[in-house]
């Protein structure tokens, strides 16, 4: 399955058995499992195709025994490091904690590093296997109505037409700010942390030492963590009255990284954000013929 052969619907009014609004990894995961099972899915997403930059950095056994379950955990598993152990540093880097996963009960490594965008495409290629799922890029959901007997999806494309797909079932799996669960008016609370981090994902590694860092530096606390494929995640807490715009400065990044690499005017980079981390949980995960999925029903903060 390609990005374009996957993005053309046959009509502007479709039918399936279940809508899956959401190309992230829960929404592709769940469209590989409904369809080694025979169900007709339509997999719809806003964008124009799969998102390319890191986001996500850790999967458990449990994850990978899902990989496992459509088929996919010998594709996915070039993509991770087993055995990912966390330890806890003081200012001038002793290490006061070591936490390292070694049990295997359930046959996978208990802390595994990832690159969540070439997981998201191993799952993506494995929906290849199956013709009764589809998969409409740049189509944005715009509302739904439900009833006893299925749900109708309006959805808007790239050229701002009206689609309408008729499905027996939806699940939303778009995100946080879901508007699948925002139209239904589910409940979703929780907590928002006071304090925010700065994520910068680095090529090309030049640390290149295993596992993950947490410097607990009470001028700035940072975090320090090894990916597959050369990559390296390094997270900065922002500091009262600092802004995304500012920190993004080449000569302030310079300094935020100065403090963790040898040489911080050598390195490629992939990209840095601003982030706040919530944890908060709908009230239901299910309303008739509607369910939400991924961070639509959950958030967490790391």
């Amino acid at each position: 399955m390609t990005m374009s052969s996957a993005s053309t619907p046959s009509s502007l009014n479709l039918t399936t058995d279940v809508a899956i609004v959401g190309a992230g990894p829960v929404g592709l995961m769940i469209a590989n499992y409904l369809g080694q099972c025979g169900v007709n899915v339509t997999l719809v997403e806003k964008l124009a195709s799969l998102i390319d930059y890191p986001r996500a950095i850790g999967l458990d056994d449990e994850s990978l025994r899902t990989f496992q379950a459509v088929g996919l955990a010998e594709n996915v598993l070039p993509h991770t490091t087993p055995w990912h152990a966390m330890r806890f540093l003081t200012p001038k880097g002793r290490c006061f904690a070591d936490i390292q996963p070694k049990t295997d009960e359930f046959g996978w490594s208990r802390r595994n590093a990832f690159i969540q965008p070439l997981a998201d495409r191993v799952l993506f290629e494995g929906l290849a296997r199956f013709a009764n799922v589809k998969v409409l890029f740049s189509r944005e959901l715009e509302g739904f109505e439900q009833s006893e007997s299925g749900v109708a999806l309006t959805l808007k494309n790239l050229e701002g037409r009206s689609e309408r797909l008729q499905a027996k079932y939806l699940i939303g799996c778009d995100g946080g700010n879901s508007l699948v669960r925002r139209s239904l008016d589910i409940s979703f609370e929780g907590k928002t942390a006071p304090n925010q981090w700065i994520v910068v994902d680095i090529a090309n590694d030049p640390l290149a030492t295993p596992h993950v860092y947490l410097c607990c530096d009470p001028v700035r606390p940072y975090v320090s963590a090894a990916l597959p494929h050369g990559v390296r995640r390094f997270e900065f807490m922002v500091m009262p009255g600092e802004t995304e715009a500012e920190l993004s400065k080449p000569e302030n990044m310079r300094k935020l990284l100065a403090k963790v690499l040898p040489n911080p005017d050598n390195i490629e980079l992939i990209r840095s954000r601003v982030y706040t981390h919530n944890a908060r949980l709908a009230g239901q995960f299910r309303q008739g013929r509607v369910l939400l999925a991924g961070d639509a029903a959950h958030i967490m903060p790391v």
